[in-house]
């Protein structure tokens, strides 16, 4: 993984400072990304039934998904008003970061998550030793639709959809930003999932704050480090 340059590590130290880390938290450089080991890790609820309604292609490629999604009248949401925001990143990412519906303000900038959440976004990777770039980001549902509310049975078809996502565009980690997304994917609310590792398609999952609540909370940045510590840890 290329090292982050100077931008990025002042970045870096300002979400540190921010986070309230103040020492360093071991003496030894660690590879984050190193090969897992085999480790006994607790399942995920099992996935439930799709939608029956929904028209789910038989994707095979993280390509075909993202013309799908970038296409479909059948998703949960679509609609002729609808701002359409799609994934960005790249396939077999370092990361894969799941927010819930995209703002306004996000589809102005033209990606799942935009603005103030997004530089703070940026500040939480480089202190991981992540490049922006390197992410993979997408959203549990690609519609901006202000006012409008996902139903229960919207929610479990974007819930299976972003299953498949993760399938087709394997990350090596993920993090789940925000309660609305950790409901759907692990069933739980997201102070219950917080500080605990889960397994989403088999890849190593955290949830924590969504950033654009951050940036209005700053008191929990010190909780989302904790979490980003959870996720990068090694797999022994």
């Amino acid at each position: 993984m290329e090292s982050i340059g100077i931008a990025e590590a002042r970045s870096a130290l300002a979400w540190w400072l921010e986070a309230g880390v103040d020492a360093a938290i071991q003496e030894q450089p660690r590879d984050w990304l190193k090969a897992p080991e085999s480790r006994i890790v607790a399942k995920s609820p099992p996935a439930s039934t799709a939608v029956p309604n929904l028209v789910q292609p038989a994707h095979e490629t993280l390509a075909e998904l993202q013309h799908w999604l970038a296409s479909s009248m059948e998703l949960p949401l679509a609609s002729s008003t609808a701002k359409r925001i799609l994934p960005k990143g790249p396939e077999q990412a370092a990361i894969m970061l799941l927010s819930d519906a995209p703002t306004s303000g996000d589809w102005m900038a033209g990606q799942p998550i935009g603005g103030d959440g997004w530089e703070l976004t940026k500040r939480m990777l480089a202190a991981i030793n992540i490049p922006a770039d390197q992410a993979y980001s997408a959203s549990l549902s690609c519609f901006n639709m202000p006012g409008a509310r996902l139903t229960p049975a919207d929610r479990e078809a974007c819930a299976e959809i972003a299953r498949r996502h993760i399938r087709l565009a394997k990350p090596k980690r993920l993090l789940l930003f925000g309660g609305a997304v950790t409901q759907a994917l692990l069933g739980k609310p997201l102070p219950t999932a917080r500080g605990h590792v889960h397994k989403i398609e088999g890849v190593r999952t955290v949830a924590t704050f969504d950033p654009r609540e951050l940036v209005k909370q700053p008191s929990n940045k010190s909780l989302a480090w904790k979490d980003l510590l959870l996720l990068m840890e090694d797999e022994s």
